[in-house]
């Protein structure tokens, strides 16, 4: 099987320190697990090949979906590392899907509503603990409800922290939304939950889901937004099997979501599910080097062979953070 890996960060050559450290962590990691398979993977013209000799650079020239739209067909499988904003990830997997070539994990229609927070809401009120979310047109900010307590104010298609902001009023949520980058002409707003930022690994096979781990997610508050640094990978936590239990159902709830899904939650005095992120996301970059297994070829067995891992085995504890262009990780025990 010929599979391109295309990692959207590396690729576009898009000149972020934060997301480059992410998305060139993600990919290395990627190409080594899938040392010995034919794989090339795309990168920036003005960027160097990536660390090791695994896998077969190919330089993007001319735009990104030009060059899908001339070469994707020569693959079988896509694996994609995009971001929800925009719906580039969504846009980008089901251009490919069009082409008649696999992917390597969630479908179209299942990355669209998770790249819509307010619809991936709503797809998920009934099933799960989720976080009270409310869409908000910015044409009609105007008349909205006077408050005076704690409230997250975010883009409905961000990615990671952009363009989140904790509000105390009205006034100040008025100020944060003029502020989003957006293409959609409404934001959502949420409770504000008290408690520890966490997120639950899982693979899926499209019809049952099995969590890998739960990893602490470090965010930290401050005037300007949240900002997210790294984690841990796992976390000890109390409510760690519900939390387990909450993503499971969480991802089996939506049709399409395939592979590898990252499901965000905050732990307080019970588990609140926030997001499901339909995507390779950072906790892979550590969690491949704890388990007793290739979670590459862990992935590829869920896609295509719709088996997933029996066993599951951590070997310590990693630490992960991002110190300019570089994901720097630290194992633990």
């Amino acid at each position: 099987m010929k599979i391109l890996v295309l990692e959207y960060i590396t690729a576009m050559g898009i000149d972020d320190p934060s997301l480059w450290s992410e998305g060139q962590a993600m990919l290395d990691g990627f190409l080594e697990d899938f040392k010995d398979m034919d794989v090339d993977y795309l990168i920036s013209l003005d960027q160097s090949i990536s660390r090791n000799n695994y896998c077969n650079p190919v330089k993007l020239e001319g735009e990104l979906m030009e060059w899908l739209d001339q070469n994707i067909s020569n693959y079988d499988s896509c694996l994609v590392i995009a971001p929800e904003e925009d719906f580039i990830l969504y846009d980008i997997v089901n251009f490919i899907e069009k082409k008649g070539v696999g992917i390597i994990g969630s479908s179209s229609d299942a990355v669209m509503i998770c790249s819509d927070k307010f619809r991936m809401y709503e797809s998920l009120k009934e099933n799960v603990p989720i976080i009270k979310t409310e869409k908000v047109f910015f044409k009609d900010m105007d008349s909205y409800e006077p408050f005076n307590h704690k409230r997250i104010l975010k883009p409905a298609d961000g990615v990671s922290c952009s363009g989140v902001h904790v509000v105390n009023s009205k006034g100040e949520m008025k100020k944060a939304a003029s502020l989003i980058e957006t293409n959609l002409p409404y934001f959502i707003i949420q409770n504000f939950i008290e408690g520890t930022s966490a997120s639950v690994s899982l693979i899926s096979n499209g019809s049952e889901a099995v969590p890998l781990s739960l990893n602490l997610q470090d965010i930290h508050f401050s005037d300007e937004g949240i900002n997210y640094n790294g984690g841990k990978v796992p976390l000890t936590h109390e409510l760690e099997e519900e939390a387990k239990k909450v993503a499971k159902r969480a991802v089996e709830s939506i049709d399409g979501l395939n592979g590898y899904v990252g499901v965000d939650m905050i732990l307080g005095e019970e588990v609140h599910l926030v997001e499901i992120n339909s995507r390779i996301t950072t906790p892979y970059v550590a969690l491949r080097r704890l388990l007793n297994f290739n979670l590459g070829d862990a992935i590829l067995d869920s896609i295509y062979g719709g088996k997933l891992p029996k066993k599951i085995n951590l070997s310590g504890t990693i630490s992960f953070c991002k110190k300019y262009d570089v994901l720097k990780l630290e194992k633990i025990a």
